[in-house]
């Protein structure tokens, strides 16, 4: 069977590169499909380089050959074949850093990432006295590390990424699959804090915490214009959740979004003092036996007579759900929006999580 174009190319720079001897066989890329449209981009984008530069360029119109042939030291630099080092001063090269670091910007910015931003631990990206936007192409991975706060940045347009090498620390770096297209993808991640963020229109959800992360803070962030909008929680049936501890407070939800505000599997999820202007479908809900408790929110109920109740017990009969320790306290509901509590009494893990007063933000 012939191997498609996109195939080959990945093998081609892996034999390039000396990562693999000529012989190895492969295996299935994740979404064949998504790698050739990503190949034909590469292709039409060279090609229109090769046309609109001087005949005598050294451009070739193939991308493979387009990206060292330019350079007339190519062979004291073999590895630009697989451009994983980022320069000393950008983004990338301080997130991945073993060191503790604050980062900072000198002037406004918008930074397209051609990869998803891949953070190491006891990392601040702090967005303030600068506008800075994080947009249109891949966005932000925390995966497996701890200790990293993101504040103040304006994350939104986020794309799939990946098929590709990218670099997580100054000594590794490593073959990433397609992404989802998340703003910000929280994988296995502890003590993590989201404040003061502008997040929008991301490819898949705007803030996705799963795979036993936890102690997570997601606070004072404005969101817009998005389906799914924040994932806590892999799967019904990816148990390890159940440790899962996030708070969500004193957000804005606002208009043109339509659900998963959060969406909550397993853990325990205090959902405080946040305005709820606009939802489609519902703004809380849930599976999987969470704990759910909501204070001091303001809901205001789209028009729609079908969509005015603010939580969604999903995936389960009520013979089940009605198990489920989900709580109103102290929210202002408007509009005629309501919600539906459940569980049979107050669960203890609710006075543990009581830490301030309840009242509409």
């Amino acid at each position: 069977m012939a191997i498609p174009l996109s195939l080959f190319l990945v093998i081609l720079s892996l034999i390039l590169l000396g990562l693999i001897p000529t012989f190895i066989s492969t295996s299935p890329v994740q979404d064949p499909e998504q790698v050739v449209q990503q190949v034909n981009q590469s292709i039409r984008n060279a090609t229109t380089a090769k046309r609109k530069s001087a005949s005598l360029s050294c451009r070739t119109g193939n991308p493979i050959d387009d990206c060292w042939r330019c350079d007339p030291h190519w062979e004291k630099n073999r590895q630009r074949l697989a451009p994983v080092n980022p320069k000393p001063g950008t983004l990338r090269h301080a997130v991945i850093q073993d060191k503790p670091l604050w980062i900072i910007f000198a002037r406004d910015m918008v930074i397209r990432l051609k990869q998803i931003l891949i953070m190491n631990s006891c990392k601040t990206i702090d967005g303030r006295g600068a506008k800075v936007h994080i947009a249109g192409g891949p966005c932000i991975t925390i995966k497996y590390v701890t200790n990293v706060i993101i504040h103040g940045i304006n994350i939104h347009d986020c794309k799939r990424g990946g098929n590709a090498y990218v670099r997580d620390s100054p000594t590794h770096y490593g073959w990433r699959n397609i992404s989802d297209g998340d703003g910000v993808s929280i994988f296995g991640g502890g003590h993590i804090w989201v404040d003061h963020c502008f997040l929008s229109n991301c490819n898949d959800g705007l803030i996705d915490a799963i795979h036993g992360s936890t102690a997570i803070t997601i606070s004072n962030n404005y969101y817009t214009h998005h389906n799914k909008v924040m994932l806590l929680g892999h799967s019904d049936s990816f148990k390890q959740d159940k440790n899962m501890q996030v708070t969500i407070a004193f957000n804005h939800f606002g208009e043109g979004l339509v659900q998963r505000m959060p969406r909550c599997r397993h853990g325990y999820f205090h959902v405080v003092n946040n305005d709820y202007s606009h939802w489609q479908m519902y703004a809380i809900g849930g599976s999987a036996n969470p704990t759910i408790n909501s204070q001091g929110n303001i809901f205001v109920a789209p028009n729609n007579v079908n969509r005015k109740e603010v939580s969604k017990h999903k995936d389960a009969p009520k013979s089940t759900w009605k198990r489920w320790n989900w709580r109103s306290e102290g929210d202002l509901m408007l509009n005629g929006a309501f919600f539906t509590p459940s569980g049979t009494r107050t669960s203890s893990s609710y006075a543990k999580a009581s830490s301030l007063d309840a009242r509409p933000s």
